[in-house]
């Protein structure tokens, strides 16, 4: 049992079962169930579960069709020309 873990016996953790899970999940401190002054069981919150890396992007993409139009018309496309260009003067690193 750690230092801020709230022990609590068994006919205790029973009649405040409700009030206790509340607690937990206010405080993030677990609780440990004890029974005859042992410790038999961890009342303890629940992390959050990570969010998937496509289902964090939901609401900051937004996806073209079918994919085969392009994002963005051929008028602001750079042309090969100025890639080369702009290569030249800044050479990658």
């Amino acid at each position: 049992m750690t230092r801020n873990e709230s022990p609590v016996s068994a006919p205790e953790f029973n009649a405040r079962c409700l009030q206790l899970i509340a607690e937990v999940k206010r405080t993030r401190r677990p609780v440990t169930i004890t029974k005859r002054g042992r410790p038999v069981a961890r009342l303890v919150p629940v992390e959050p579960e990570e969010q998937r890396f496509l289902g964090s992007l939901r609401t900051r993409i937004a996806l073209v069709e079918n994919g085969k139009r392009p994002v963005e018309p051929p008028e602001v496309w750079e042309t090969e020309k100025e890639w080369i260009e702009l290569c030249r003067d800044n050479p990658p690193r």
